[in-house]
């Protein structure tokens, strides 16, 4: 498979790369905090959330062809494995970041195949509809997952509805001075999102709560903080896990799998149509597949393309990777110099960095135009959400995934279909297709909406028989627009050729129209052609319908 590399620094120029090296620096400011935050999320030790966005940036600058996709931690992915994680091991425990690395390097291994395979077309099978309510459930998942560290209340349960059950038994025991400092906090970037969106927030909190904790000593007067950080680059390994335990890992690899792809091609294909950018996703499948081998190895989790803070880098004028670059050498300082003070940061604070971005995932304006243009819809996505918060992210994908495929199958289930009938002024219309409808006497002219397969083919059969069987008048001609159908199973097919004794022995002939060469392709196949005949078998439907009147073909 070739090679595009750096697909997406190039091309470049000297006024790109100072605008990237600035916008880079911007970033930094306002990722490296929630990156503390993702690895909250996680379950891992907080310097892992600074290891995302090293060497796995890296990695997809030199492999991926987006220009504007950010690959790093991000709170879907790292709700998936946590959950799960958390069942097998302790979180932030050495066997639990073994766990974590090959969770990690299985997913970079889907990846891989993903793109030896050509597998992209994965990330069509689930709707911006039920992804919008996984991420939406995402959102109230971890956010109900930070109330403890928030309040100071000590929670057991990994389940995000007994969480809240236990936070509200134990809100006589909140602790006052944790939950106003964590409020205040979250409170502060959650207005400065709103009206100063360029302002780092969640650094100034960071830095300014590091700095009173240290001067104050929070940790003597009832708030709790991180503790030290190891400070140096990651050390690269394998994780040491056994097949018994990767055998367990498979599913829960599977989903970051699905989410990833997903996530990221839709980021990546928004971002690429606003600025008029051709991308190569197979090359971007590969940057994914290289950035969470790159995460295994340093000791990181699974990397996204991040909606979130591809946005945000967007928004502080990164055009190019050059951007995360230079925010991948901003981390390098961090990680040399500058790890010793994170020891003080309050976890509260940590906890309320995450809640705001927990917010921010709540996309309630999308869920109102979904319910607003297509009910049903909004129903499967709140299905989606609910069932995040009550059962567990990686269910909640597979069921999103599950519901995307039950919504297309539903619709080719039952699509569609229409009689033409002459209006008023003698114009071919489309009505519903209701027994007693007829185009004109002798004559139905019936369009079905979509391929026939085996789950269909009932009701295209019994629709055709009960508009036959309640005409006002016998019926000599039965033409199919068949515009909407450009297949045929073997099931199906069985069922045609009986529908058409069927109507051979009431004196009524099928005819089909609008026929194209795929369906051709399977009518000859199966045998319809020869049991309707050559002369009942059109290309257009106004040669199909002249045929009924002795008019010529076209």
């Amino acid at each position: 498979m070739p090679l595009n590399l750096f697909g997406g620094i190039r091309p470049c120029n000297r006024n790109g790369v100072v605008r990237d090296f600035l916008a880079g620096v911007n970033v930094a400011s306002i990722n490296i905090p929630q990156v503390l935050g993702y690895a909250r999320i996680a379950g891992t030790p907080v310097v892992t959330g600074l290891y995302t966005v090293l060497l796995p940036l890296i990695a997809f600058a030199f492999f991926g062809s987006s220009r504007h996709l950010v690959v790093a931690a991000d709170s879907a992915t790292a709700a998936i494995f946590s959950g799960s994680l958390s069942r097998m091991a302790a979180p932030a425990s050495e066997q639990y970041m073994m766990l974590v690395g090959m969770v990690t390097l299985l997913t970079g291994g889907f990846l891989l195949a993903a793109r030896i395979f050509k597998l992209g077309f994965l990330a069509d099978f689930l709707s911006r509809t039920v992804l919008a309510g996984f991420l939406t459930g995402v959102g109230f998942q971890v956010g109900i997952a930070m109330l403890s560290d928030m309040s100071g209340i000590a929670v057991r349960s990994s389940n995000s509805l007994a969480r809240v059950w236990e936070i509200l038994q134990g809100l006589p025991h909140v602790s006052p001075p944790t939950l106003a400092l964590s409020t205040f906090v979250a409170g502060s970037i959650l207005l400065g999102n709103r009206f100063a969106r360029r302002l780092p927030l969640s650094m100034v909190a960071v830095v300014g709560t590091i700095a009173a904790s240290a001067a104050f000593h929070f940790a003597g007067r009832g708030i709790a903080v991180i503790g030290p950080v190891p400070g140096g680059l990651p050390s690269i390994r394998l994780p040491n896990v056994t097949w018994n335990e990767i055998r367990n890992l498979l599913p829960v690899s599977v989903s970051c799998f699905v989410m990833i792809i997903t996530q990221s091609a839709a980021t990546a294909r928004g971002f690429a149509v606003r600025y008029h950018e051709s991308i190569d996703e197979d090359a971007d499948i590969l940057g994914l597949s290289a950035a969470n081998v790159a995460a295994a190895l340093s000791g990181a989790f699974v990397v996204n393309g991040s909606p979130t803070q591809t946005a945000m880098a967007e928004r502080a004028g990164a055009r190019s990777q050059v951007a995360q670059l230079v925010l991948a050498a901003v981390v390098v300082l961090v990680l040399l110099f500058l790890t010793g003070p994170l020891q003080y940061l309050p976890r509260c604070v940590l906890a309320a960095i995450v809640f705001t971005i927990a917010v921010g995932m709540l996309d309630l304006a999308r869920l109102r135009d979904i319910r607003r243009e297509s009910p049903g819809e909004f129903h499967l996505a709140i299905a989606t959400a609910a069932a995040v918060v009550a059962i567990g992210v990686e269910q909640g994908i597979l069921l999103a995934i599950a519901l995307s495929l039950f919504r297309h199958v539903r619709h080719s289930y039952r699509p569609h279909s229409s009689v033409l009938v002459p209006d008023a002024s003698g114009q071919w219309t489309a009505v519903e297709a209701t027994p007693g409808i007829v185009t004109e006497a002798g004559l139905i002219v019936y369009r079905f909406g979509a391929d026939l397969f085996y789950a269909n083919q009932n009701s295209f059969c019994d629709e055709v028989h009960a508009l036959v069987q309640h005409a006002p008048a016998p019926i000599r001609w039965f033409v199919v627009d068949a515009g909407a159908i450009t297949d045929i199973d073997y099931s199906a097919a069985q069922s045609v050729r009986d529908l058409l004794d069927d109507l051979r022995g009431h004196g009524v002939s099928m005819i089909f129209g609008r026929v194209s060469r795929y369906l051709r392709s399977d009518l000859d196949r199966h045998g319809i052609t020869k049991a309707v005949g050559e002369a009942g078998i059109f290309t257009t439907l106004h040669a199909a319908i002249d045929s009924t009147r002795g008019g010529g073909h076209s």
